[in-house]
Order: C-alpha cells, then structure tokens, then sequence
C-alpha cells in the first residue's frame, strides 16, 4: 500500500506591504516544515495575493497512522511557529494498492 497525505493550510498576513514581504513568510514557513517533517512544500492559489497565503505540504508513507501522526504534528508546528493568521486547515489521506 501507498499512501498520500495533504496538509493545505491557509494564512491571513496582517501588515505585509509587499510581495517580497509575503516570500519571506513563505520561506521561513517552507523550510520549518522540510527541515522537521520532511515534507514537499508548495504556495498554492495565492501568489499574487499579499494578504493572502496558502500552502500545500505533501508527504508518502506506507503507514496511513504514520502520515496521519506526521501531517497532524506538522500542523501542530505550523500553529506554533508562525505569527501569522492560520484561518484553514485541512488534511487529507489518499490510498491504494501500487500497480
């Protein structure tokens, strides 16, 4: 079996002035997140919206409990350590048989 997950987060930046502004949330956001969890990071729907960030994090296990526990506490972290808004969270496990 192969399973994927997929964090999507979404955050309110207060403040921000510019794009540049918004890239360096992103970044700092981006690489926590590769650095503890070792997950596949991307800005989705958003890039041009300085108000406005949202985030895809992929990651593929064999062992759905295991994704679940590391997406979960990816989310956890997410909360944590950024100052940011989170106004959406959502986590979604896909799964099946390999060919």
């Amino acid at each position: 079996m192969m399973f994927i997950g997929i964090l999507g987060v979404e955050f309110r930046l207060h403040g921000n002035e510019s794009l540049k502004d918004k890239r360096r949330v992103a970044s700092s956001i981006k690489q926590k997140a590769r650095n503890k969890f070792n997950v596949s990071v991307a800005e989705v729907g958003s890039e041009n919206d300085m108000g406005r960030l949202s985030l895809a994090l992929v990651s593929v296990s064999n062992d759905k409990r295991h994704l679940e526990s590391r997406l979960g506490k990816c989310l956890s972290m997410l909360e944590a350590v950024c100052p940011e808004e989170m106004v959406y969270s959502e986590i979604s496990i896909e799964g099946g048989e390999m060919p």
